[in-house]
């Protein structure tokens, strides 16, 4: 006879958890690749974050803000101005505007390769490149998309949560944000990029009170 499968049972995710990992998903799949009519229409009927009893942090209220400004610039969006858009900020022929590897801007230790420290987190974790991924395990999209797993599916410590995010995103993408934002090319993904800076500035602020 085989041994019974223990089974591990996963506390249900907050509401603010799943309202984080949801912001950390959304940006991963704009920063990833342009968003697609259906995408679109998704956010322009998006409503903002609501106030709770206390009402709103003034990063909160940064945040709601921007959330705002994303909706209002996809009512008037095309997907296909934002996939040429993308291209040219992100991708370029020969040499993207915009680099969105966030190795590029973190701070390096000695000689180490700040790609090579990130996948080696990844891998005490259990998690790779699939096969056929084009993209390095720094890409934005991809560091993104780690906080969203973080919190909804490993459901990490706040600790473990607090190292990534201060290793890996917090000071690189700030840096990234402000080279989208300084580029006169960036139209739609001005406002994407705000989002993720206001996101990086609540993020702090909590992991501060925490």
């Amino acid at each position: 006879m085989t041994e019974p499968v223990a089974m591990q049972f996963m506390p249900p995710v907050s509401a603010e958890d799943e309202a984080r990992a949801n912001l950390y998903g959304l940006l991963a799949r704009l920063f990833y690749a342009s968003p697609d009519a259906n995408l679109l229409s998704e956010l322009r009927l998006a409503v903002p974050p609501t106030e709770d009893e206390g009402g709103l942090t003034a990063e909160g209220e940064a945040l709601k803000a921007a959330w705002a400004a994303l909706v209002a610039a996809c009512a008037s969006a095309f997907p296909a101005r934002l996939e040429e858009e993308h291209f040219q900020l992100f991708v370029g022929v020969g040499k993207a505007e915009v680099t969105p590897y966030l190795s590029a801007y973190m701070e390096r230790r000695e000689a180490e390769n700040p790609l090579v420290r990130l996948r080696g987190q990844l891998a005490e974790w259990g998690l790779a490149r699939r096969a056929g991924a084009v993209e390095p395990e720094d890409h934005v999209a991809a560091v993104c998309e780690t906080m969203r797993w973080l919190i909804v599916v490993r459901q990490a410590s706040l600790e473990t949560q607090r190292s990534f995010f201060e290793e890996y995103l917090e000071a690189a993408g700030e840096r990234f944000c402000s080279a989208v934002t300084a580029c006169e090319d960036a139209k739609f993904y001005v406002y994407v990029a705000q989002m993720l800076r206001c996101l990086l500035d609540l993020e702090h602020k909590a992991f501060e009170i925490d």
